[in-house]
């Protein structure tokens, strides 16, 4: 093996949070009589991401991630609710979405006998707690890592090196980070001074100040990589 140890993000690298995004807003809506059109789910979603590039960069705190991005989107459709209690009901929901990524299940099965596999992941605890822990991938992993409980985000270096502290004989050389956020992950890892596996489905263009060392599109060929193949 390549990599005996490995830092896999959460959402949408081994979690698919798009599809949990999804399902937790329409529930929400749908339970307030709102429109949940798809246009209006994805005009959520980036509004939401938007608030998290903010969080990564220190221009908001968590809580005003959590009230700030329903705030806007409500205002931008008119709906007649708060937003307060808009994110209280979307966060419950959230936490109930346990979905994995294609392929993400064999991936860490395949791993497990000769890696230590570790969850680097922003986000609010007892929710990344109640979408990962109830899945097949919890008891393969040595550790969960949420920045919540940590008091600092990816890509923060504080944060990575918590991370690599609590690691039993953590070495470097021999730790991959796993990830689909250029921003967070892959930059993070870099900053860390560690190797980076910029997990990218979609074929995106990565800008020219990031520069992971390995590039995949599928988990498949993540493993690839993390086995030196």
């Amino acid at each position: 093996m390549r990599y005996r140890t490995v830092l896999f993000d959460a959402d949408n690298t081994l979690l698919d949070f798009t599809r949990a995004e999804h399902d937790a807003l329409c529930d929400c809506l749908t339970a307030r009589g709102l429109p949940h059109e798809e246009e209006a789910i994805s005009r959520y979603s980036a509004i939401n991401d938007g608030y998290w590039k903010r969080l990564e960069r220190g221009e908001v705190t968590r809580a005003a991630l959590q009230v700030g991005r329903f705030a806007d989107f409500i205002a931008e459709y008119g709906f007649s609710c708060d937003a307060a209690t808009l994110a209280k009901e979307y966060m419950l929901a959230l936490s109930t979405k346990s979905f994995l990524v294609e392929g993400a299940e064999s991936l860490c099965r395949s791993l497990v006998p000769s890696c230590r596999l570790y969850l680097i992941t922003n986000g609010t605890d007892w929710i990344q707690h109640g979408r990962f822990d109830p899945c097949p991938l919890a008891p393969l992993f040595s550790g969960v890592f949420i920045s919540d409980s940590m008091g600092c985000e990816k890509p923060e270096r504080a944060y990575f090196d918590m991370v690599t502290a609590a690691i039993p004989d953590f070495d470097p050389v021999s730790t991959l980070v796993v990830g689909d956020s250029l921003s967070s992950d892959i930059r993070g890892g870099i900053g860390a001074g560690l190797d980076t596996c910029w997990f990218n489905p979609h074929g995106k263009v990565a800008p020219p100040d990031i520069a992971p060392r390995f590039e995949c599109r599928t988990l498949e060929e993540v493993g690839q990589v993390i086995r030196g193949a």
